[in-house]
């Protein structure tokens, strides 16, 4: 078995205190999650619904799921009884989908809101003036069952180390205007969401206070 306990322990030793780790585990088997489980983690991140149904009725109810990647307004009523925090909300109709939702299970789930910044067509996310439009425009202050937590974005895929560190803080200084803006007096808005295995320790260093950390833990995914 790939050695997820120590890679664990190596990976937080690497992190700042007060910087949580989400063990990204889509992909890998649950004796790997129990592993990582056994070592204290708690935070777990699944980006397919029908395997995160599969690992919330087999392993531990004390562990909080995170939905990465990008998730379907179709999808959402699957997760809605269970996840702890959707990352990766890119649009008003998806925030308003999840309210609703969370609703019927009498639940509030925790958001993120994806940023676009990488210079990849690829990814999804708000670019953002699409997020500045969306919060001036107020509607999610009605949505009672969904709470907005901070922001999350990836990277570009790049070697470049002084492209991706100026990703991070174009991030980082974006959220300090979003945080003035809408959320000063709002404890909860406190996630910086960027930095995965191979640009992490970048991210740490340009505000992140939540890394999404797979391969370093788990080995290369098991598809």
């Amino acid at each position: 078995m790939y050695d997820v306990k120590g890679n664990l322990r190596r990976v937080r030793e690497s992190l700042p205190e007060g910087v949580k780790l989400v063990a990204i585990s889509k992909y890998h088997p649950d004796e790997y999650i129990m592993a990582a489980y056994d070592e204290g983690q708690r935070v777990f991140g699944e980006s397919h619904e029908q395997e995160l149904r599969h690992k919330v009725e087999a392993l531990p109810k004390d562990i909080r799921w995170h939905f990465i990647g990008h998730l379907q307004t179709n999808k959402v009523k699957y997760i809605a009884p269970y996840i702890d925090m959707v990352e990766a909300v890119d649009s008003l109709k998806l925030l308003r989908e999840i309210d609703k939702q969370a609703r019927r299970h009498a639940r509030t789930i925790k958001v993120l809101l994806e940023l676009h910044i990488a210079e990849e067509a690829t990814k999804y996310g708000l670019t953002l003036d699409e997020c500045r439009q969306m919060l001036d425009e107020g509607e999610w202050r009605t949505m009672e069952h969904v709470q907005i937590c901070g922001l999350m974005m990836m990277a570009s895929n790049t070697d470049d180390e002084v492209q991706i560190a100026r990703e991070f803080q174009t991030a980082s200084d974006f959220f300090d205007e979003v945080k003035a803006r809408h959320f000063a007096d709002d404890d909860n808005f406190r996630e910086r969401s960027w930095g995965m295995s191979n640009d992490y320790p970048i991210a740490v260093s340009h505000g992140s206070t939540m890394v999404r950390i797979g391969t370093t833990i788990f080995g290369p995914r098991v598809y």
